[in-house]
């Protein structure tokens, strides 16, 4: 089988805030189909490393890219192939549940906005409160709300930080097989996480950030049989 080009690349990538080194030389490549969870202690740079990958923070060195083109949060065409849920989603307090997902939808272009909404809703199991404001949601459904954003959407690239925060067992079970069904599909995804059965059903390789002695965020990666 012919290899498959990375859609997502970062090459040496350091981010320091005042005195504090946070993240120092950190590489990764990621190919379709590949799930990469980043794990390790809190305060370790996950969350740092992560919002370098998709634009929000600049690396102070090193490169990030995307399909090959260098990463930037404004381009379209890197807009187009990358979902993100990496911090607590500022929603529109006016718009109800299906309101922002139909927005999302329709501003990116998704052929029948309509049909992936609603089974979206169904999905995340939010259909019983879609028409109430995000305002007045429980925090679990409000991470559900969260997720669906990305979903309801086109991408190439699936990017999560601790997606199972105020999720119940079986909301972690249900993103775990939503996980796995994005990877089957050729989706790449690189998420960071504190849940040991998430990353064991959903990664196909695990890198260690900021282990022990390596307060700038030096990373080791482990395969753990998933596709390359």
């Amino acid at each position: 089988m012919a290899s498959r080009a990375p859609v997502l690349t970062a090459t040496n990538i350091s981010k320091s805030f005042g005195p504090a080194r946070i993240v120092e030389d950190f590489s990764l490549t990621v190919k379709p189909g590949e799930a990469v969870a980043l794990v390790g202690r809190n305060g370790a740079g996950k969350s740092t490393i992560l919002r370098m990958l998709v634009g929000a923070v600049r690396p102070d060195e090193g490169r990030v890219e995307f399909d090959g083109l260098r990463m930037s949060e404004t381009n379209p065409a890197i807009r187009r192939g990358m979902a993100s849920v990496i911090d607590d989603l500022d929603f529109f307090p006016d718009l109800s549940v299906v309101e922002h997902l139909d927005l999302l939808a329709r501003a990116h272009g998704v052929p029948d906005p309509e049909a992936i909404v609603d089974e979206v809703l169904d999905e995340v199991q939010l259909v019983p409160q879609s028409g109430q404001l995000p305002g007045t949601l429980s925090s679990g459904q409000r991470r559900r709300l969260a997720l669906g954003t990305a979903f309801v959407r086109p991408r190439q690239l699936l990017v999560l930080d601790e997606p199972e925060q105020r999720l119940d067992v079986e909301g972690v079970a249900w993103l775990a097989a939503r996980l796995k069904a994005e990877r089957a599909r050729g989706l790449a995804i690189v998420f960071a996480s504190h849940e040991p059965y998430l990353v064991k059903e959903v990664a196909s390789r695990i890198v260690q950030v900021g282990a022990p002695g390596a307060e700038a965020g030096a990373s080791d990666a482990e395969d753990v049989g998933g596709e390359a």
